[in-house]
């Protein structure tokens, strides 16, 4: 009766000793937390429900700094100075955010979306959305605006016409409002992206864009424009070099600018796990870097004279540094590009002082540099996919088998074999880089690509050895009119690697929609992710179900109907589909709540819609009616919209007088969506519970719904 509570016991014990083991082992690697528990303070801080005050992070940071300074002065044992400074870390990571959250304080533009006639200058032309290409402006006015409360940026979507180029003096006129809240209760918020990047405010032109003559801007504005030009206008000639096909994808793979790149084309990529190719990012920079540092490092070792007289694998490193320098100004220096830019270059310092180029060390020393220029990164999915996939990379190149170099082989055996390795080692990179970045890819965009593993496999030969080095060739040429025979090799690997897309896309059951998690479920998997990449021993396995915590975890019963944050449109759950009401406005939302919620987005007839309003049809899932106007409805209309749906929604403000026939009914009126936002329902047998998006987001700089009072009175 008593051996299974004593092998219980024994067990226990085993696995405290095997612990304390692992805990002294791992003591020398603690510095490779730092960026985890810096990177989760900076994510504390922007997921607060209130603004902290910046002494109070700023006593508690250096408290904690303090209190490690004095037990590692005091003899402390290794474990306890290690927790200590990765308090320390976390403490600061949350100081840098609220530091940088006041640094890029600007004004942002309130009250309803109205017409407004703006001059300013072009700083850029960004990732075009659904509306078609988008500026972002310097503006210089803001027709009811005064200079004090006119934003440093804003963001306007053009129609088809000639676009601008940056630096260009323009006038337009565009219906302009604060930057949107999130389209659904806890969903990605963009308004603080918006915040972090100064943009006060956004819309879409109406009319044409005329040009404007303006006083000279600052020299530093004048600088980033000159830049943007240089690389709007390559982009444009490599579009002319490799054909339309395939020069969207060439421009924005060397320039990150996405104008020319086809809707199917972003399916096809998405679909196929492939995506990633398009946005510059590790990808690109290690390819660019590494095909330099190569070249030249070939080039001294082929000139005997100077392969005795200089270090090649230095000179070939201050090469490969420059080219990710430049390769990051000629992209505009987009933020995944910044990551990759700040870790390529580290490795490459490292080599400079005979250091290992590729160590986990290195890792986070560059993680620790992009979060201190950037905490705001730390709740970005791109850096949290970047650093993820990073960290597992280096780890399995850390843990990768060094062959033993074999003498005197014939080289029909030393092939087949260096062949055999290659191929080895790039299932195994891409596998675990495709596993490290899910539990992201499924919390953020709720997209599993099935075949993304073959995809990323089929097409890494043409991205490493055709696309990247004969665009980078190529794009080093085009000045001097000499770029045209490489840029059409690399179109000719873009075709390919479309059609290999094309291919993975139209598999059966390419990819599958998974609803998110409960956001602490992710913290959970990032820290699994962490002790499999950072921990030494068999410990580390301990992380496994958590990294898994995304995929595994249940996920509560999907809402029954979604209401955007205007009142504007709506869509309803039927099944496994999210029937969206109007088909033509707010798709975007409604379709990300869909994704986000586990639905599939669809537009079947349940309900019956005229010009302003929709109301239930036989069979519809949800009796709801949507009345879209911004015109207050008078009471006959809001009767009939009562008599036969639960819940009734108005864009406009409420009438005066609620008709009787209503009383029993779930009112929404756009002084719900003012306070609330985005609105999530669900049917209960006790009525109906709403879930509002806007109390989710808490009191930030970058969450409060601003009044054109609130604006002028600021």
């Amino acid at each position: 009766m008593s051996k299974a509570p004593t092998a219980k016991r024994l067990s226990i014990r085993a696995l405290a000793t095997l612990g304390v083991a692992e805990l002294r082992e791992n003591e020398a690697r603690a510095f490779l937390w730092a960026p985890v528990a810096f990177g989760l303070g900076a994510a504390a801080y922007l997921e607060a429900g209130r603004e902290p005050s910046l002494w109070m992070l700023a006593v508690i940071a250096v408290a904690l700094i303090g209190a490690w300074w004095a037990l590692r002065h005091r003899g402390a044992s290794t474990l306890v100075v290690a927790v200590a400074s990765l308090a320390a870390f976390g403490a600061a990571g949350a100081l840098a955010a609220k530091v940088r959250s006041d640094r890029v304080a600007a004004p942002v533009m309130g009250g309803e979306r109205i017409v407004r006639r703006v001059d300013g200058f072009v700083v850029d032309v960004v990732s075009p959305g659904a509306g078609g290409p988008r500026l972002l402006i310097a503006p210089v006015s803001i027709s009811g605006l005064s200079a004090e409360r006119t934003p440093r940026r804003i963001r306007v979507t053009i129609g088809e016409n000639e676009t601008p180029a940056p630096g260009d003096a323009i006038h337009l006129k565009a219906m302009l409002g604060q930057p949107p809240p999130p389209a659904a209760p806890g969903a990605y918020d963009f308004a603080r992206d918006a915040w972090f990047d100064s943009i006060g405010g956004v819309g879409f032109a109406i009319g044409e864009v005329a040009p404007a003559r303006l006083d000279p801007p600052p020299l530093r504005l004048r600088i980033v424009m000159a830049v943007n030009a240089l690389r709007w206008s390559l982009a444009q000639r490599i579009l002319v070099r490799m054909g339309p096909s395939s020069g969207g994808i060439g421009a924005a793979m060397v320039t990150g600018h996405e104008a020319w790149i086809t809707q199917e084309q972003t399916d096809a990529m998405r679909a196929s796990g492939l995506a990633h190719i398009l946005s510059i990012s590790g990808l690109h920079m290690a390819i660019v870097g590494g095909f330099v540092f190569g070249a030249v490092r070939l080039g001294v070792a082929a000139w005997p004279w100077l392969a005795l007289r200089a270090p090649g694998k230095k000179i070939a490193a201050v090469a490969g540094l420059i080219a990710v320098l430049g390769y990051l100004v000629i992209s505009g220096a987009p933020p995944p590009a910044e990551r990759a830019a700040i870790t390529a270059s580290v490795a490459f310092l490292a080599i400079l002082f005979d250091r290992r180029a590729i160590t986990l060390h290195g890792l986070a020393v560059a993680a620790l540099l992009i979060l201190a220029l950037k905490p705001e990164t730390a709740g970005e999915p791109g850096f949290q996919m970047s650093f993820a996939a990073t960290a597992a990379l280096v780890a399995l190149a850390e843990g990768w088998p060094r062959p033993v170099k074999e003498i005197s082989t014939p080289w029909w055996i030393r092939w087949p074999q260096a062949g055999i390795t290659w191929l080895a080692a790039s299932v195994a990179a891409s596998l675990v880089a495709g596993l490290a970045t899910a539990p992201f890819a499924m919390q953020h965009f709720n997209r599993v690509a099935v075949w993304g593993l073959p995809a990323n496999l089929a097409v890494a030969p043409l991205s490493s050895f055709v696309i990247m080095p004969f665009l980078a060739i190529g794009t080093l040429l085009e000045p001097f009119g000499l770029g045209a025979p490489f840029l059409a090799v690399a179109g000719r690997g873009v075709d390919a690697m479309i059609a290999i897309a094309n291919g993975f896309a139209d598999a059966h059951g390419a990819q599958q929609i998974v609803a998110s998690a409960p956001p602490q479920v992710l913290v959970i998997a990032f820290l699994g992710l962490m002790l499999l990449c950072l921990w030494k021993g068999r410990l580390r396995w301990l992380g496994a179900p958590m990294a898994l915590a995304v995929a595994l975890w249940p996920r509560p019963a999907p809402p029954d109907a979604w209401i955007a944050a205007d009142g504007a449109t709506a869509a309803v759950r039927s099944g496994d589909a999210a029937v969206l009401l109007r088909t033509d406005a707010k798709r975007f939302g409604a379709e990300l709540w869909a994704r986000r919620r586990g639905l599939t987005p669809a537009t079947w007839n349940l309900y019956a819609c005229d010009q302003r309003v929709c109301a239930p049809a036989l069979g519809a899932p949800v009796r709801l009616s949507l009345a879209w106007s911004r015109k207050t409805p008078d009471a006959e209309t809001l009767s009939g919209l009562c008599v036969n749906s639960e819940v009734v929604v108005i864009r406009a403000a409420a009438p005066e007088r609620i008709p009787p026939l209503c009383a029993d009914t779930v009112l929404l009126t756009a002084e719900d969506f003012a306070r609330g936002g985005a609105a999530e329902l669900y049917h209960r047998a006790d009525g109906w519970r709403i879930a509002w998006a806007q109390p989710l987001r808490g009191d930030r700089p970058w969450s409060r719904l601003l009044t054109a009072d609130d604006v002028e009175g600021r």
